[in-house]
């Protein structure tokens, strides 16, 4: 079962076709940087941001310049369209506006969720981490190691990159309080059961902090039916501007020292996390991602009480017929190791697929299909300790494709061609 609250149910999405296909021209034409020759294929490193989110940045920047807060006419504006954003961000993520921490980036949140919830915690306290996470969801963790915390490392399995469950059972203990692991591999796009892991992790006594950046772009996103937490999810990979986003569970938020001006009080919530304040202009941006998911399901004939979560039915399918294509050439393909799963089961991977060419350089390849106008990378994607825990050589790293609802078929076969042409 898909690791969300409600499961996906393709082809029974009340108001639409049966095919679950995407209006492909439509939807392209609500992301302007896709004018362009190249096939954007780096999607997981950031995906390019849809019209109604450029426009409230260059609203907010060209109307509303100014502090929040005052009495005066325009501040008062401004301050509803931040807030409009984090409103939006609650309704995306299923939770109230206190629970939404906004910041530069899911490291930069990490980090300070991290120096808060240590003050809670006695020296000899444990947290647990993954060999498989994006250094996000480690490094912080680890940092703890300074202050007396000791950190246990729960190791994936090398042959198809999963996290057992079972081994998470054995290193749990009285002491641990908390574990932070992946919703989705940013290298092998797997997906993890997270209701199940969030329920060993809390019968344990503990808390969980799942890293949803790889996920959240490809489906609905449920922080608290899933039984985490902290949930972590990168907005700039998600259609929006380049902002980082937490969802904390209201008690652990409160209970978390803050990050802001001694002034600020520990009831401020989420003021007491956002040191600095937020982004306003990119915060009031953040409508337009909602605002375009609606006119996606209005599109498609979508009803609106549940148009978000239609709406990413529809994309699953569309991405899942991309990453079938894709995955049924590499898979079959001799001199090509796909890194994780080859099944392109919407339930179990989103299109985020790494492979290597074992004898070829993974950085020659990849300047090769720079000059067909194929935009993907290769490296370790900050998933370096399990680049690293594979034997791969960290500077050439992996090859990526990571495509998302917006790429179409004839791109696919495009990167296909060529890469048939180079192996």
């Amino acid at each position: 079962m898909l690791p969300r609250s409600r499961p996906l149910s393709f082809g029974n999405m009340a108001g639409h076709v049966g095919d679950s296909s995407l209006d492909l021209e439509f939807v392209r034409a609500q992301f302007p940087a896709l004018a362009t020759d190249w096939a954007l294929m780096d999607n997981a490193g950031g995906s390019v941001p849809c019209r109604q989110v450029i426009d409230r940045v260059a609203r907010h920047m060209r109307e509303l310049p100014v502090q929040l807060g005052a009495s005066y006419d325009l501040s008062v504006r401004a301050r509803e369209a931040v807030d409009a954003g984090r409103q939006a961000m609650a309704e995306l993520f299923g939770a109230s506006r206190e629970e939404i921490v906004l910041a530069a980036s899911a490291t930069v949140l990490t980090q300070a969720l991290a120096r808060s919830l240590r003050p809670l915690w006695q020296e000899g306290d444990e947290v647990i981490v993954t060999n498989l996470d994006h250094e996000s969801n480690i490094g912080p963790w680890r940092r703890l190691e300074e202050s007396g915390i000791r950190v246990r490392e729960w190791r994936c399995r090398e042959d198809d990159l999963s996290l057992d469950p079972a081994d998470l059972e054995v290193l749990l203990n009285d002491r641990t309080r908390l574990v932070a692991f992946t919703h989705c591999s940013n290298i092998a796009g797997s997906i993890l059961d997270v209701p199940k892991i969030t329920a060993t992790v809390r019968a344990a006594g503990a808390l969980s902090c799942v890293d949803g950046v790889a996920f959240a772009p490809h489906r609905r996103v449920d922080p608290a039916g899933l039984g985490a937490d902290f949930y972590l999810a990168s907005l700039y990979k998600t259609y929006g501007p380049h902002l980082g986003l937490l969802y904390g569970r209201r008690e652990v938020l409160a209970a978390a020292r803050g990050e802001n001006h001694f002034f600020v009080s520990e009831s401020a919530l989420p003021l007491k996390h956002e040191a600095g304040n937020v982004n306003y202009e990119l915060c009031a941006s953040l409508a337009g991602i909602v605002e375009y998911l609606r006119l996606l399901g209005s599109r498609h004939g979508l009803g609106e009480q549940a148009c978000l979560d239609s709406c990413f039915e529809l994309i699953a399918a569309q991405e899942s017929r991309l990453a079938a294509r894709l995955l049924g050439f590499l898979g079959e393909h001799p001199r090509v190791r796909v890194l994780g799963m080859v099944n392109a089961d919407p339930e179990k991977r989103v299109p985020t697929i790494s492979f290597l060419v074992p004898g070829m350089s993974s950085r020659q390849l990849v300047t090769q299909l720079d000059e067909h106008k194929i935009a993907m990378r290769h490296g370790h994607f900050y998933a370096y300790r399990l680049v690293k825990d594979l034997g791969l050589d960290l500077e050439d790293g992996v090859l990526r494709v990571s495509l998302l609802h917006y790429n179409t078929e004839q791109e696919v076969e495009r990167l296909i061609e060529v890469l048939d042409g180079l192996l």
